[in-house]
């Protein structure tokens, strides 16, 4: 088998079984080709599929959801049915839920697909503590690797805070990492050569313009989604201004407030909110906006390794490396011992941290450099928000992520690490 070939093992494979065991349906959602199919497949060798790919099954279930899932069912046992894109049907979540309301045995369905199929407020309260929904997302370094996921935010909240604890990073230089950030995560495009890759990604973008928005929002101006999603691509790591965003795809705010939600329910883009301490006059608001997939990002936007040359555009690597580092985090989260939600934090002086990390009454606050070097000056803004800012009153870790290969101590609960410090662990 080639490289191009090679299934990776996925870090969610043993959340997946663990939620077969406590409850009667899994629902996996991500975006598309990122494996959700190989996945389930994997797991349930002997399992009955499905997927509404295909327009019969689709138009049976359609048609009578309670007969056909009825009879897909029928002397299954100890396996479920798994139905692949089960967010082409409008009338499935109700069916499936008379099915588990009348036998409560655990691992009934997996369902997967690019948006959650129970939409509806109805629906979903009618299946609380009967379904578990999961979320796959493009691959992590750690899973490219084939490692154990990370346990750096576990490490960052802990109370007795050491450097010596970090296991050594591996060894980049900063081409490596452009190198990372270039070719993404989705698991058979990023392994191509630069430019069928990058051909591959920007045909991967009109394939869920034309085809899965549609099961979310009909929508008359795909070309202005189109616009919108080249601009996101521009924008990552950044604050929006939605006024002017409106101008500049030629549709009105609500409009385009509706199709920034799609992407984000396509995980196309992520949301990062604001943080904030109760302090609101002094503290912005407005909520960052990260390309799920820098790979794609890039691909959007032409660029090659030759862009990030010495003589090329100092700037053009800052946004997707923050959104490099904050997908990574993101995608470790769910396999810490505790709970993680993330934010972003920018006051009225100017002062931001690019990534605030919350867990109970703990904070882990992280800046981003595109640099190979870091001095103390660099950590102005976290030190500045950790001890006299809206942080003073919390335990804070103050993390600086760059492009150099030594991990450093610059005080108490304060540190500049190797980005690959976040698959080392």
């Amino acid at each position: 088998m080639s490289d191009s070939e090679t299934i990776l093992p996925r870090h969610l494979s043993n959340e997946l079984e663990e939620a077969l065991s406590s409850a009667r349906i899994v629902n996996i959602i991500g975006p598309r080709q990122t494996g959700k199919t190989t996945l389930v497949r994997d797991i349930f060798e002997g399992g009955r599929f499905v997927t509404l790919d295909d327009g019969a099954v689709l138009e049976a279930i359609e048609s009578d959801p309670d007969g056909q899932l009825e009879l897909l069912i029928k002397e299954l046992r100890d396996t479920p049915l798994v139905i692949d894109e089960a967010q082409r049907s409008k009338k499935i979540a109700l069916a499936i839920k008379r099915i588990v309301d009348a036998d409560r045995r655990m691992g009934q369905f997996v369902l997967t697909g690019s948006s959650n199929v129970f939409t509806t407020l109805e629906v979903a309260d009618s299946l609380a503590g009967r379904m578990r929904t999961l979320k796959l997302w493009p691959l992590s370094i750690s899973e490219v690797k084939q490692t154990s996921p990370s346990s750096i935010l576990d490490w960052a909240i802990s109370e007795n805070l050491q450097a010596t604890a970090l296991p050594k990073p591996e060894s980049l230089k900063r081409g490596d990492y452009i190198d990372l950030v270039l070719r993404g995560g989705y698991p058979e495009i990023r392994v191509l050569p630069a430019r069928p890759r990058s051909r591959r990604y920007r045909d991967y973008v009109d394939a869920i313009v034309d085809r899965d928005v549609a099961d979310i929002l009909r929508i008359r101006k795909t070309d202005a989604l189109r616009r919108l999603i080249d601009q996101m691509a521009v924008r990552t790591a950044s604050e929006l201004n939605l006024a002017k965003l409106s101008d500049l795809i030629g549709i009105q705010r609500p409009t385009l407030e509706q199709y920034m939600d799609v992407l984000s329910r396509l995980s196309i883009t992520s949301r990062l909110g604001a943080w904030t301490s109760g302090e609101a006059r002094r503290e912005i608001k407005n909520a960052k906006h990260h390309f799920v997939d820098t790979g794609i990002a890039a691909a959007l936007r032409g660029l090659t390794s030759a862009s990030f040359l010495p003589d090329a555009n100092p700037t053009a690597l800052g946004g997707l490396l923050e959104s490099f580092v904050y997908g990574e985090l993101l995608r470790c989260a769910p396999y810490q011992m505790n709970e993680f939600r993330f934010y972003h934090w920018r006051g009225e002086s100017g002062r931001e941290v690019d990534i605030l990390v919350e867990s109970a009454e703990r904070l882990v606050a992280i800046e981003v450099k595109a640099s190979t070097t870091v001095a103390s000056q660099d950590f102005k803004h976290l030190r500045w928000f950790a001890d006299n800012g809206p942080g003073a009153k919390r335990q804070v870790t103050q993390v600086l992520f760059y492009l150099g290969e030594e991990v450093l101590s610059f005080g108490e609960r304060n540190f500049a690490l190797p980005v690959s410090t976040l698959w080392a662990m």
